[in-house]
C-alpha cells in the first residue's frame, strides 16, 4: 500500500502549520533538515544495537518512533525545498515515490534496498542526511523493515503532530510544559488516546487536541 496524495498534503500542512508556531519565518530560517534527520537517524541505530562485542536486542517500537521523527523533518526539508509551497512539495514528493525506485545512488554506488539490512539502510539514511539528501525509497524500505504501511505512518505522525502542537500552546518552547501527567509520560497518554480515537474522522486532529487537553487540565493546577 503506497500513501495517497490526501495523507500526503495533509501531513504537509500539519508540518508547516507546527513550524510556524515555532517560527513564523521558519522557512526563511533556513533550518538545517538534514542535521535533525541524520541525528534521529544515529539514534534508530542505537535502539536496533550495533555493538557486535555485546548482546543486544532491536527495539522494535523506539525504531519505529524514530522513524516518526525522521519523517517530521524529510516533511520540513521538502517544504523548505520549496520555499514554503506545500502543493509543490507534494507534487515532487509523489512523483519520486510513483517511481519506486529499488536502489539509491550513494558516494559512487549503487546500492539495491533489496540487498541491505535493516541496519545498512539506516547507515546509508544517516550518509545521505549528512551530504544533505534524503530518498523516499530508502524511508519506505525501513518503513517495511519495521513492519510498517505508510497507513501507520500517517496515523501515528498526526499523533505526534497533535502532541507537538499541544506542548507548544501550553509553554514547551518557555519551559513551563508539564510533561509528566500522573506519573506517565506524555507520549504514553497520547498512545491511549490514539487507541480510542477514530483516525478516519475528518475533525480527528481536534478530536484527538481535546482529548490530550482534558488529561493535562487533570493534573494541572
Amino acid at each position: 500500500m503506497t500513501i495517497s496524495e490526501t495523507q500526503l498534503i495533509t501531513m504537509l500542512e500539519l508540518q508547516d502549520g507546527m513550524n510556524n508556531k515555532v517560527n513564523p519565518a521558519w522557512v526563511a530560517a533556513n533550518n538545517n533538515w538534514h542535521r535533525a534527520i541524520q541525528v534521529e537517524g544515529v539514534e534508530a541505530i542505537e535502539h536496533h544495537g550495533w555493538k557486535w562485542w555485546k548482546k543486544q536486542e532491536c527495539d522494535l517500537a523506539q525504531l519505529r518512533m524514530e522513524l516518526v521523527d525522521i519523517w517530521h523533518f524529510i516533511l520540513s526539508a521538502s517544504i523548505q525545498s520549496k520555499n514554503g509551497d506545500v502543493v509543490q512539495a507534494m507534487a515532487e514528493m509523489q512523483a519520486e515515490l510513483d517511481l519506486h525506485h529499488k536502489s539509491v545512488q550513494f558516494d559512487g554506488q549503487t546500492c539495491v534496498l533489496a540487498q541491505l539490512s535493516l541496519l545498512q539502510k539506516l547507515d546509508l539514511l544517516v550518509g545521505l542526511a549528512a551530504a544533505k539528501r534524503s530518498s523516499f525509497a530508502l524511508f519506505e524500505s525501513l518503513l517495511h523493515d519495521c513492519d510498517m504501511e505508510w497507513n501507520d505512518l500517517f496515523k501515528q505522525y498526526i499523533g505526534k503532530n497533535v502532541l507537538n502542537v499541544f506542548r507548544q500552546d501550553h509553554g514547551y518552547k518557555a519551559g513551563t510544559y508539564i510533561k509528566i501527567w500522573d506519573g506517565r509520560e506524555d507520549n504514553e497518554h497520547l498512545v491511549e488516546v490514539l487507541e480510542i480515537a477514530d483516525l478516519d474522522s475528518a475533525n480527528v486532529r481536534d478530536e484527538l487536541y481535546s482529548s490530550l487537553k482534558a488529561r493535562y487540565l487533570l493534573i494541572t493546577p
